[in-house]
């Protein structure tokens, strides 16, 4: 049976707006969220047990965390 995860909305949209804040284009941090997502999908495809989270979301709040900690390796900003 496949369990329902709760996510905070408020987290995420707050995360999205972080990265449009950052982001020079709006437009080109959207297709990098887009193309993170779709490797993502692509990556976890085979592991369907630990697929909670949809990709797109998952590679918003990466990239916003990539934001925040500069340290993590990021594609963000090229």
């Amino acid at each position: 049976m496949l369990k329902k995860y709760s996510f905070d909305s408020s987290q995420i949209m707050y995360c999205s707006q972080e990265l449009l804040d950052a982001a020079p284009n709006r437009y080109r941090i959207t297709v990098q969220v887009a193309t993170r997502a779709k490797r993502r999908r692509y990556e976890e495809f085979d592991n369907i047990d630990n697929a909670h989270m949809k990709p797109a979301v998952r590679a918003i709040i990466e990239m916003s965390d990539e934001l925040n900690q500069p340290e993590i390796i990021s594609d963000v900003r090229d």
